[in-house]
C-alpha cells in the first residue's frame, strides 16, 4: 500500500487527472491515545464544476477510499432546492450501484456555531460502505435558477480508529456511561439495555446497569456555563437564557390515546421485564399523535441477539443538571462512549454549551441506507462526526444520541450524556431539546425494528426522566427561527417526544419512524429508565 502511506503522510494532495482535493482531518500524532495500526478518518473534496448554471454532472471518477458522501456549498444560508444523486463503485466488489438521491433540510444550528465562517450548506450525508470511485448529478429545482456557488462533493473515509484520538475541546469526558460497547455482530437484540461485545455473557443474561452508580471523576475541561446543580423540571419548563423571553409550559394531552400504543414493551429473548408506568402518569395521548399504527409485525431481517459484556464504569453522578432536591436520578441504559467509537476529539472545535433543563426529545433518522452492519454503526457515527465537521463547519457532531437498528445506543455531542448538552439537530428547538437519530433511511421503504424503538424508548425515559419531565406529555416551546413550520416567536405546543418534522419542514424521521412515535412514547412512559415527576 505505498501510495496510501505516501498520502496520509502528505496530508493533502490532488490527484491527478480526477480534481479531487484530499484532505487529512485527523489531529496531532503525539500522546493521542489511538492504535498506531489504525487508519484515521480522511475527508476527500471535489469541486463540481460545470457551465449550465443550473446543473452539474461528474462523470464515474476514480477516489480514495471513502465510506459516505454528500454535495455542499458556500452560503449556509442557502436552503437548496433541487436534486443530487450519486453511484458509488464498491471497493471490493468493483461493481456501481443505482442512483441514489441524496436528502436536504440539513440546517446549521441558531446559535453563534451556525454563523461560523467555516459553515458551509450542504445534503444529508449518505452511508454507501466502502467505495473507490463515485459518478454525481446534481440539477436545480423549484425556484432556483441555478446551483449553489462552489458546489462540491465530499466524500468521508471513517477510518479504522481503535479508540477517541486527542483532547480537543470536547469539555467532556468522552466515556459514555461506560456500559456499551460498538456491536461486533449483525445484532444485540437486546435494546439499549446490555453491552455488545463478543465473547462474555451469553445475550439472554441480564446486564442492567447497577442503580447504585459510582462517582467518577468530574470532566478536565468543564465550561463555565456547565449546570452545576439540579434542579425538578417543574410544569412549567424555563426557557434557555438564549431562547425567545417566552418560556416553555409544559402541558398535559387532552386527547384519549390511540389504540395503537401498546400496554407493555416488546418482548425479546433475554430482555429485562418492563416496569409498569407509576399511577400518577397520564392517561392521555396528545391530540397531534399520527393517526397511521404502528407496524404491528417485526420485519423479518429483525438483528439476532449479540454476546454482551459486562458494564465497566458507572454512569456520572457528578453535578448533574437536575438538583439535589429532587428524587435518585434513573439508573441509565448502556450507551457506547465516544471513546469506544473512536471519536477524533481533536476534530471538535469548542467546548460544549449546556441547557438550563431538556424539555423534549426529538427523533431523527440519519436518511443513509438500512442494509448496513451493525458492525459498521461504529464507523458510521465517525463518518457523521467528520461530516458535521468538516463539511458543515459545525463545532462538533449535530445529535446527542445515535441509535441503530440493533437497539445499540451511541454517544453523540461531548460533553456527558447525563448533562443537558445543547446540540444541532433541530432548528428552532435545539435550545430546549436533546436529539437521537436512528441509523438508516424510514421514509423509503425502511421499518425500524423492535429493538431499535425500544432503545430510543428508553433512552428517551431515561433523558427526560433526568429533568422530571413526562415522556407521554406534551410541552409549549417558542421557535427560536423560521423552522418552515412555525416562524421566529411563535408558540409550538408539542409531544415530549417529538420527531423532526414536528418541529422544523422535513420528512425526517421518515413516515415509517414517525408512525411509530406514539407506540415509543407508549413505552417510554412504561420504561424502569423513566422518571416521572411527582404531582
Amino acid at each position: 500500500m505505498p501510495k496510501r502511506t505516501i498520502w496520509l503522510a502528505a496530508g493533502v494532495v490532488v490527484l491527478a487527472g480526477t480534481g479531487v482535493t484530499a484532505v487529512s482531518v485527523t489531529g496531532g500524532s503525539g500522546g493521542s491515545g489511538a492504535d498506531e495500526a489504525s487508519r484515521p478518518a480522511q475527508a476527500h473534496t471535489l469541486s463540481l464544476d460545470g457551465k449550465d448554471p443550473k446543473k452539474r454532472e461528474l462523470p464515474r471518477t476514480d477516489t480514495q477510499l471513502f465510506s459516505l458522501v454528500g454535495v455542499s456549498w458556500e452560503d449556509g444560508a442557502d436552503d437548496f432546492e433541487g436534486t443530487a444523486q450519486i453511484r458509488t463503485r464498491g471497493a471490493e466488489s468493483g461493481t456501481w450501484t443505482d442512483w441514489r438521491d441524496l436528502d436536504f433540510g440539513i440546517r446549521a444550528p441558531e446559535t453563534e456555531e451556525g454563523d461560523a465562517s467555516r459553515v458551509r450548506g450542504a445534503s444529508e450525508p449518505l452511508w454507501v460502505g466502502p467505495s473507490d470511485a463515485v459518478e454525481a448529478r446534481v440539477v436545480a429545482g423549484g425556484k432556483e435558477t441555478a446551483v449553489p456557488d462552489a458546489l462540491r462533493l465530499d466524500m468521508i473515509d471513517p477510518g479504522d480508529e481503535k479508540g477517541g484520538k486527542g483532547q480537543g475541546k470536547g469539555g467532556g469526558n468522552g466515556k459514555g456511561n461506560g456500559k456499551g460497547k460498538p456491536s461486533t455482530e449483525p445484532g444485540t437484540g437486546e435494546s439499549a439495555t446490555a453491552t455488545a461485545t463478543a465473547g462474555a455473557t451469553p445475550s439472554g443474561e441480564d446486564t442492567a446497569p447497577t442503580t447504585a452508580p459510582e462517582e467518577p471523576a468530574e470532566p478536565p475541561q468543564e465550561p463555565t456555563e456547565a449546570p452545576a446543580t439540579e434542579q425538578p423540571a417543574p410544569s412549567d419548563a424555563p426557557a434557555t437564557s438564549e431562547e425567545p423571553a417566552q418560556e416553555p409550559t409544559a402541558t398535559e394531552p387532552d386527547a384519549p390515546a390511540p389504540s395503537e400504543e401498546p400496554t407493555t414493551e416488546p418482548a425479546l429473548p433475554g430482555e429485562e421485564p418492563t416496569a409498569p408506568a407509576p399511577s400518577d402518569a397520564p392517561t392521555q395521548e396528545p391530540t397531534e399523535d399520527p393517526a397511521t399504527p404502528a407496524p404491528s409485525e417485526e420485519p423479518a431481517t429483525e438483528p439476532t441477539p449479540a454476546p454482551t459484556a459486562e458494564p465497566t464504569t458507572e454512569p456520572s453522578t457528578g453535578p448533574d443538571p437536575s438538583g439535589s432536591t429532587s428524587p435518585a436520578a434513573p439508573a441509565a441504559p448502556a450507551i457506547v462512549s465516544r471513546a469506544d467509537w473512536g471519536a477524533d476529539e481533536s476534530l471538535v472545535v469548542d467546548p460544549p454549551s449546556y441547557l438550563d433543563t431538556v424539555d423534549a426529545v426529538f427523533v431523527h433518522h440519519t436518511a443513509g441506507t438500512n442494509d448496513y452492519d451493525c458492525a459498521d454503526s461504529a464507523a458510521i457515527v465517525r463518518g457523521i462526526l467528520t461530516y458535521h465537521v468538516e463539511t458543515n463547519g459545525w463545532s462538533d457532531i449535530g445529535y446527542n444520541f445515535f441509535v441503530d437498528k440493533c437497539g445499540t445506543v451511541f454517544e453523540g455531542r461531548a460533553g456527558g450524556v447525563d448533562k443537558p448538552v445543547r446540540g444541532a439537530h433541530t432548528y428552532g428547538f435545539n435550545g430546549y431539546s436533546a436529539g437521537v437519530s436512528l441509523l438508516g433511511d424510514y421514509e423509503n421503504g425502511g421499518t425500524p425494528t423492535a429493538v431499535a424503538k425500544k432503545a430510543i424508548a428508553d433512552l428517551s425515559a431515561w433523558k427526560l426522566g433526568l429533568h422530571g419531565v413526562d415522556p407521554e406529555a406534551q410541552v409549549t416551546l417558542t421557535a427560536a427561527g423560521d423552522t418552515g413550520v412555525y416562524d421566529t416567536g411563535e408558540q409550538a405546543t408539542l409531544n415530549t417526544i417529538s420527531g423532526h418534522r414536528d418541529g422544523y419542514a422535513t420528512l425526517c424521521p421518515g413516515a415509517a419512524l414517525y408512525s411509530a412515535l406514539p407506540e415509543i412514547r407508549g413505552a417510554a412512559g412504561a420504561s424502569v429508565y423513566g422518571s416521572r415527576p411527582e404531582k
